[in-house]
């Protein structure tokens, strides 16, 4: 588990008298069995770090309101938008056989679903009534695609190949970093559990639906472009169908924006610590999110 082995080192580094950094911090569901054992070991690292990095002001806040000192806490926006923005740069074709059959096999007209589960809360009857979700949503809608990369847990995976069996649900490996965003820039929304998703769909314009019960990223559910859906299959069902067939409604939750970051988190986190460790005089300017549409 990253999370985990992020939370040892922060210990480990501390112990030795070492400054400590953590990138993303800030985020809270304030459940912690959702995500777990996410939840749990951000909070832990917050005690152990001097140089809190945070995503968006809402993170910023929920720092603030622990307790940590508001000096040691810098607004960069998410690098993960600054990797986006390298990846889209350097135009991509499918890799994966499986995902370029899939793609291929799509008609004029024809729409991509894009969808990942692997929260550990969701595994078992959440997931299993998630999957019979994506099999109506699939026989409903005869112009929808799934495309569904299946995470390696054998949990997951076992569940997903038992139930999703049909020929526009494309069950595909997990799948690297410019595939993925290949087929998330052809999705016409996005179902998923991760965290990280959450975050990029947005960024490309692409409405969310949320798989999950709880979500430390409510900003993109604030701003209207993702909707907090749950496990529950009839919720799932009417928010991707109406995305499916309400083009008004698919269009205002597609305005792409700026509350994860401008591309430029890495710049501010490197010039906060060339300012902790005296080699640079001012503090980077903060993040100011914005909103608009998505280039």
């Amino acid at each position: 588990n990253c999370q985990a082995w992020d939370m040892d080192s922060a210990g480990h580094y501390r112990h030795k008298n070492l400054p400590v950094g953590h990138v993303e911090a800030g985020l809270r569901s304030f459940d912690r069995e959702n995500p777990y054992p996410e939840e749990t070991n951000r909070v832990l690292i917050a005690r152990l770090s001097d140089l809190h990095f945070t995503p968006t002001s809402v993170a910023a806040a929920n720092l603030r309101a622990e307790g940590v000192r508001p000096e040691t806490i810098v607004l960069t926006g998410n690098t993960v938008v600054d990797a986006l923005r390298w990846a889209g740069a350097r135009p991509h074709a499918a890799l994966d056989p499986a995902l370029a059959a899939g793609l291929d096999a799509m008609k004029a007209g024809d729409k991509a679903v894009l969808v990942t589960t692997h929260r550990r809360e969701n595994h078992g009857r959440p997931l299993e009534a998630l999957c019979g979700a994506f099999m109506a949503l699939v026989r409903k809608h005869p112009e929808l695609h799934l495309f569904y990369p299946v995470h390696m847990n054998p949990k997951v995976r076992k569940t997903v190949r038992k139930i999703v069996r049909h020929p526009r649900a494309h069950l595909l490996p997990s799948l690297e970093y410019f595939d993925l965003l290949h087929v998330m820039r052809r999705s016409h929304f996005v179902l998923t559990d991760s965290g990280g998703l959450q975050e990029e769909a947005p960024a490309l314009g692409k409405p969310v639906i949320i798989l999950r019960k709880v979500t430390e990223r409510p900003e993109a559910v604030a701003a209207g472009v993702a909707l907090l859906a749950g496990t529950e299959p009839s919720v799932v069902m009417r928010a991707a169908s109406r995305l499916m067939d309400d083009g008004a409604f698919h269009k205002t939750m597609s305005r792409g924006t700026g509350i994860y970051g401008d591309g430029l988190a890495s710049r501010r986190i490197v010039g906060s610590l060339k300012l902790r460790f005296g080699l640079a005089t001012r503090r980077p300017a903060d993040y100011r999110p914005v909103t608009g549409k998505s280039k």
